[in-house]
Order: structure tokens, then sequence, then C-alpha cells
């Protein structure tokens, strides 16, 4: 069965990796599906007798997907949730300002998606739950400077929800399957 989850997991892999891409966002729904069978088979199959190789890669791959996967969960959600918001060369979003082109703003959000969803599956993985508040508190006061647009707060606070959710569902598949 262990051969089966790492299998499952390096597939979920390759969907997130595939879905990095501008209008491929969609693919996440693969990675998602893999998840989603690896929250299943914790919750219906476990405890597991399974080697500790087994444990480390089911662990290391769910942690992956979660890390890798959660720009494109964030990409998707916020499509579906702004529409017609008008993104910068950066991933972040186009303000109307003074300036003739407007100016864009959470730039970097993409990078430290990536750093946040590491640091809460590391910290979970852990048994540090309690960082989850400080790597939240802490995003929001690196990026409150940025938030006087009711759009970028909008936008700020559905990705950063969003990628916390999908990398806390990531890491309970990771716990329970391995």
């Amino acid at each position: 069965m262990s051969i089966i989850v790492i299998a499952a997991a390096v597939v979920g892999i390759l969907f997130a990796i595939l879905a990095q891409g501008d209008r491929r966002h969609w693919l996440i729904v693969g990675s998602a599906v893999v998840v989603a069978f690896g929250v299943i088979l914790g919750v219906v199959a476990h405890p597991v007798e399974q080697p500790v190789w087994a444990a480390v890669a089911i662990g290391i791959g769910f942690s992956a997907i979660g890390v890798l996967g959660g720009s494109p969960v964030v990409a998707l959600v916020l499509r579906f949730a702004q529409g017609g918001v008008e993104l910068g060369d950066h991933g972040g979003i186009l303000v109307d300002d003074d300036a003739p082109h407007g100016r864009e703003i959470l730039r970097g959000g993409a990078t430290i998606g990536y750093l946040e969803r590491f640091a809460l599956i590391g910290a979970v993985i852990a048994g540090q739950g309690a960082a989850v508040a400080i790597i939240v508190a802490v995003k929001g006061l690196g990026r409150f400077s940025e938030l006087d647009d009711s759009r970028a707060r909008e936008r700020f606070i559905i990705g950063t929800l969003t990628s916390l959710c999908w990398a806390g569902v990531c890491v309970a598949a990771a716990l329970l399957a391995s």
C-alpha cells in the first residue's frame, strides 16, 4: 500500500508543477484529488505499519504538493473570487493611483506564499501548531503598509487563507497517510 500512496504523491507533485504556468491553474485539481485520497486513506486505513523510508517518502511527497501546489490553488480561488482584477508583472494587482499607469502592490506574493506554506508544514510536522499564528502575524505585519486599498485587503485575506488551508490539508494527508 505504501507504494500506491508514494506513486499517488508523485502524480500529485507532477500536477502541482504543471499547474504553475498561466492558464493552467485548473491542473491543480489532479493534486487535490491525490491529497483527498491521502486524507481519506489515512482516516480509513490508519494506522498501517509502514517502513520508515515509506513514511518519510509519503511525508515529503505530500509536503511538496502543499508547498508547490498552493500558488495554483490560490490563483484559481482568486480568479473565482475577483474576476476582473488586473494583475501586474510580478503577480501583484494594479490599483488606480495618481500615476498614469497605476502602481503594483502585493509584489512577491508567490514567493511569500511558498515560504508560508513551507513554514506551516514544517511547524505542524514538528508538533508546533501554535507557530501558525506567528506565521500569520508576521505576514500581516509585513504587508500592513500595502493594505490601504480594499481590493488589496480582499486579495491578501483570500490568498492567505487559501494558501494556509491548502498547506494544512496537505500536511494532514502527509501525517495521516504516513
